[in-house]
């Protein structure tokens, strides 16, 4: 027992030794440095003088501030958790000696090991002592230094401080409790303490980025019309040599919905037979900043069900009206999340009876979701409730099966809801599902989705044709069947249609007559939809090939290759792209002149 009472002795004594060192060291630095003094504080005072009308700069410089003082002194109370270590293994090095040395008044008989020897020597024994106490005196000194009285520092740097000053605090709260506050949280890694300060500048740099102003909040942007009004769009990168890439992330299960974007977000879901998932991403770092599983839903299948490979579980892509999210997976379930990705309610409308599998987009009209839900068994437009999920209205009829997506349209300077599918495209009122008319003008497996533009409506079906309504009447205005697309979807601006096909011919017919004005050849595949964006069109092919054509006359501006399959259509933002791939979602930046 003794022994082990020497070890422990010993072995404290070594750590205080290395503490009083790394701690002095730290102290020393600590005095180099004041978050009241600093040139990111100099920068905030001067920020705050020029702008003092601004209450959102002051927002943002109080944001600022407390971030710098928050690096200051998270590295503060890293040193006072040493100091108080120290402390505690002074306390163990002298209970330790205490009972080594109890009873040993008189030298043992018997051959001592030579540290006992040293030990049980008087003189030894006095080097022990004043090494302990001068051991004790160190840490107490250091404690006391450190003791610093926040408050009083705050009062005589007031003009320094002015950013914070001007923010009150809840319920009388004092800078001094703030700042207790933050010590709490710190850790008593000294590495952790870097990648902390570290983690401070780099949030510090990202908040400070504009919230986007454009938004793509369905499939194909906004009212999922195939039109972005995002401008400084990037026409070249490249994923290899990170050219014009802000980030690529890895998205945690495979799908083949398109992503969407609404202030940071951006949003997809992903699925396998495992968890059906919906995920948000930063669209400044590629962050994963949440997810919502589908689970615990009252009739969902307990199996699921059997899809084509190039479908898959989580085909659909989400819609947001920038308070909630919604998601919808191929067993019929639907979810639905807030900005925080809280889950807010899930429900399920029925397991779609369907060969290839469930693939119609969301859409979302105000406070309603909408749900295309054509398949074998029948087929219907559910309006939900996105606060609670509750049906608003819901309109069945006798159409077949289709995996077309619905648009929201401006047709006769009212919003429509227009649906297409075999054999009808129809338009309805989308507050309460009146039909305001019906064409019925396709036929086949319709899995494109209509378009429409200066108050005309468009659509088209491989082996069938394309057609041109008028959105106030239900005229047709035109009809072709040069190029049809399969799963691609038509996009139109008031003089030119897009289509592409599955077979690699692309082309522009004139919105008016329905000639067509320009075609190319490009021998590939395209299940992606063209978007046009900053007077551009860009469509990505099978391969990951992707093309920019001029939305006035569809010339071929600049293609080249991905590197990466990609079937999902890109969405824009404020001089950014963001595109799902088969293996990544990575962000396009604006180009570097």
């Amino acid at each position: 027992m003794r022994k082990l009472n020497r070890n422990i002795a010993i072995v404290t004594s070594i750590f205080m030794l290395v503490m009083v060192v790394m701690l002095g060291v730290s102290y020393y630095q600590m005095q180099q440095v004041s978050p009241l003094q600093s040139e990111v504080m100099q920068t905030l005072k001067e920020l705050n003088e020029a702008n003092g009308e601004n209450e959102s700069l002051q927002q943002q410089v109080r944001q600022l501030d407390l971030l710098s003082r928050k690096a200051y002194f998270v590295k503060e109370g890293q040193l006072k958790v040493g100091l108080f270590i120290l402390l505690a293994m002074a306390g163990v090095l002298v209970v330790s000696l205490n009972l080594y040395y109890k009873g040993t008044k008189t030298l043992p008989d018997k051959e001592l090991d030579p540290v006992d020897e040293w030990m049980n020597k008087s003189r030894s024994r006095k080097y022990i002592t004043w090494a302990s106490a001068g051991a004790a005196a160190a840490v107490l000194a250091l404690v006391a230094l450190q003791h610093v009285d926040v408050g009083n520092l705050l009062k005589k740097n007031p003009v320094e401080s002015v950013a914070v000053s001007q923010q009150p605090t809840e319920q009388g709260a004092t800078g001094d409790s703030l700042l207790i506050a933050v010590a709490d949280t710190l850790k008593t890694d000294s590495t952790a303490l870097v990648a902390a300060a570290d983690s401070v500048e780099a949030k510090e740099e990202v908040d400070s980025l504009p919230i986007p102003k454009i938004t793509s909040n369905a499939f194909r942007g906004n009212n999922s019309l195939g039109i972005s009004s995002a401008r400084g769009i990037p026409t070249t990168w490249d994923l290899k040599s990170k050219k014009n890439i802000l980030w690529q992330s890895k998205i945690p299960k495979h799908g083949y919905n398109s992503p969407v974007i609404n202030g940071r977000n951006v949003f997809l879901t992903g699925a396998d037979q495992q968890a059906r998932e919906l995920y948000c991403f930063d669209v400044y770092t590629g962050e994963l900043k949440w997810k919502v599983v589908a689970d615990k839903i009252p009739g969902s299948p307990s199996t699921m069900p059997k899809v084509n490979a190039d479908t898959g579980l989580a085909a659909s892509s989400v819609a947001t009206n920038g308070r909630q999210v919604c998601a919808i997976f191929a067993t019929g379930d639907v979810i639905c999340a807030d900005m925080e990705g809280k889950r807010l309610w899930a429900k399920n409308i029925g397991l779609p009876d369907n060969h290839y599998g469930y693939a119609s987009s969301l859409l979302m009209f105000g406070n309603e979701l909408i749900i295309q839900y054509q398949n074998n068994s029948g087929a219907k437009i559910l309006a939900l409730s996105t606060a609670n999920g509750n049906q608003i209205w819901s309109k069945s009829g006798n159409d077949k099966i289709a995996w077309s997506s619905p648009i929201i349209a401006s047709l006769g300077g009212k919003s429509a809801l227009v649906v297409m599918g075999n054999p009808a495209i129809a338009a309805y009122n989308p507050n309460n599902g009146a039909e305001l008319w019906r064409v019925e003008c396709l036929s086949g497996e319709v899995g494109s989705s209509p378009a429409a533009a200066d108050g005309v409506v468009y659509g088209a079906s491989e082996y069938s044709k394309c057609i041109a309504i008028n959105g106030a009447t239900g005229e047709t205005l035109w009809e072709a069947s040069d190029y049809l697309p399969e799963c691609s979807s038509l996009c139109a601006t008031k003089s030119l249609v897009f289509c592409a096909t599955s077979y690699g011919m692309v082309c522009a017919y004139d919105a008016k007559t329905g000639a067509v004005v320009k075609e190319h050849d490009l021998t590939t595949p395209f299940y992606s939809s063209p978007v046009v964006a900053d007077g551009k069109v860009y469509l990505f092919s099978n391969t990951g090939k992707v093309y920019i054509f001029s939305s006035s006359n569809f010339n071929l501006i600049k293609s080249f290759e991905t590197g990466e399959k990609t079937f999902a259509t890109p969405a824009f933002t404020d001089g950014m792209m963001i595109v799902r791939s088969d293996n990544s979602l990575y962000c396009v930046k604006k180009d570097e002149n």
